[in-house]
């Protein structure tokens, strides 16, 4: 079973899934009001599950309690994971900025960190969700030559390289792809 999560539009999640000939067997994103986000018209075709804002413990646990064998992949998921749920579930994360080389681009925003502090290396990781904010084990990562690039350069190329991670993380992980 394979459970993705996603705060934002959903639009890597339709992406990847378009790419593997294969969607997600369920989709989770946290309610948020209609004015502060535009949902992928792709993922409200296929259905998703809506948790409160800012999800409990026990908010997790009502449903994930039927998917103990799930793989889990957060893609733009704005939420900190309970360490009960990341101690219990092989959970993925795609962070976009090379936190191998600059452990300063944890957390928010790594993109227009790097590129505001003129970085010439940037790149996406995936990683193994853990307690601590994008500490897990680093899988797999990608990176480009960002020097003299502009700013909108940068998050089509950061886009297309995270999608390209993605793809083959996942084509590894679910095996039964396109």
């Amino acid at each position: 079973m394979w459970i993705t999560f996603f705060s934002q539009t959903g639009k890597e999640i339709a992406d990847i899934a378009e790419s593997i000939g294969r969607w997600p067997d369920r989709i989770y994103t946290n309610d948020r009001p209609e004015d502060l986000r535009t949902v992928d018209p792709r993922i409200v075709e296929k259905g998703f599950y809506t948790l409160p804002n800012k999800p409990t413990l026990e908010d997790y646990e009502e449903f994930l309690v039927y998917f103990p064998e799930a793989t889990i992949t957060l893609h733009g998921w704005l939420r900190i994971m309970p360490p009960e749920i990341c101690d219990k579930f092989n959970i993925y994360n795609g962070h976009p900025g090379l936190i191998t080389r600059y452990p300063e681009l944890k957390g928010k925003d790594p993109q227009l960190k790097a590129y505001l502090a003129k970085h010439e290396v940037m790149g996406a990781v995936i990683h193994k969700v853990t307690a601590g904010v994008d500490e897990g084990r680093v899988l797999k990562e990608i990176f480009f030559n960002s020097w003299g690039i502009t700013e909108t350069e940068m998050w089509e190329t950061m886009r297309d390289r995270s999608l390209y991670l993605w793809l083959e993380f996942l084509k590894e992980l679910l095996g039964n792809t396109k």
